[in-house]
């Protein structure tokens, strides 16, 4: 089995110099913004299950044809 990818960029300042938290499994800390964050994965999504029943959300049904 292989490891976790690690996140390349701080989702806060978008800086590379990350390094592994103390905290726990998944947790990381920023030493450019001085932020600690922590990153898990939730799941898979199924193909075309979106909120409004469309793969895109059903954003573009409802986007500037007057139908809110």
């Amino acid at each position: 089995m292989s490891e976790r990818a690690a996140p390349f960029y701080c989702p806060y300042c978008g800086d590379e110099d990350l390094r592994p938290s103390d905290a726990g499994h998944g947790t990381w800390e920023c030493a450019s913004c001085n932020r600690a964050f922590a990153l898990s994965f939730r799941g898979l999504l199924a193909a075309g299950l979106r909120p409004g029943g469309s793969a895109d959300g059903g954003a573009n049904a409802r986007e500037g044809d007057g139908t809110s």
